[in-house]
């Protein structure tokens, strides 16, 4: 895309997938305070049907198979109910993101190509843990711009009573310096250290910990930390949804909601 800025580079949306969409829509909705910006059609030629909520600047996509036999169902099968599918990424250049994937051998799953938008999809085997998206929305330098997949007024949709920030992912893996490793080295940052050892790769406005788990447990996208303004009404909304929760966070989607203090 010949009209692509400067190569700009940060963590924009995660995608979780569920067995069922409503369900999880709502409690996210509810136990965080957001609203659906959007609801994409096209994803249905995937077997699919979607919801997108802003928590800022950055979005939390939930998707859910509407038929047999979809990539996002296989994918729930082979988890074992880990709901953690893709961590996305908008940049500036796409095509160099790719090409750089491609010459570390990893395999290019799926391209969405449109007039005013760029995915390139990385296999999720070869990035581990799950998918890795690279996209571009014309004007996406600007980060209140627009941006493709979340639909033409997500800024709309944005609120900030509760939920103010998507602080951190966690990747999940027996062998956390190999994976931590993997994904710096697709993304083209360096990673660091937290004061309790876990690698961790610093973004622009979000980070990606990959924390230890024990030998057997496959790679995955584990847990979410989220900034909210009342980590009690937060927890308590979730357990009176039903979710379970264990200190100051809940599972939802098949992930964990890690809350801390805004």
């Amino acid at each position: 895309m010949a009209d692509q800025a400067a190569d700009y580079f940060r963590l924009r949306q995660i995608c979780l997938v569920a067995p069922k969409l409503k369900p999880v829509v709502d409690d996210i909705a509810a136990i965080l305070e957001l609203e659906v910006c959007w609801r994409d059609p096209a994803v249905a030629k995937y077997g699919l049907e979607n919801a997108l909520f802003p928590i800022g600047t950055k979005f939390l996509e939930v998707v859910a198979p509407t038929r047999k036999n979809t990539a996002a169902g296989r994918f729930l099968d082979r988890s074992g109910g880990h709901g953690g599918y893709m961590v996305i990424f908008d940049c500036g250049d796409v095509e160099r993101r790719r090409r750089h994937a491609e010459q570390l051998g990893i395999r290019i799953a799926n391209v969405i190509e449109y007039p005013d938008y760029l995915g390139v999809q990385l296999h999720p085997r070869d990035s581990g843990a799950a998918m890795i998206e690279f996209n571009h929305t014309p004007g996406g330098e600007d980060i209140f711009g627009p941006y493709h997949p979340a639909g033409p007024d997500w800024s709309k949709a944005v609120r900030t009573t509760q939920t103010k920030a998507l602080v951190e992912i966690e990747l999940e893996s027996a062998e956390p310096q190999r994976l931590a490793a993997q994904w710096a080295k697709i993304i083209e940052a360096p990673v660091s250290r937290t004061p309790e050892g876990d690698p961790r790769i610093v973004l622009q406005g979000a980070a990606i910990r990959v924390v230890t788990v024990p030998e057997g447990r496959p790679d995955c996208l584990g847990a979410l930390r989220i900034a909210v303004a009342d980590v009690a009404r937060a927890k308590a909304t979730a357990a009176a949804r039903g979710c379970k929760v264990d200190g100051d966070a809940f599972h939802l989607g098949g992930v964990h909601f890690r809350l801390q203090p805004a």
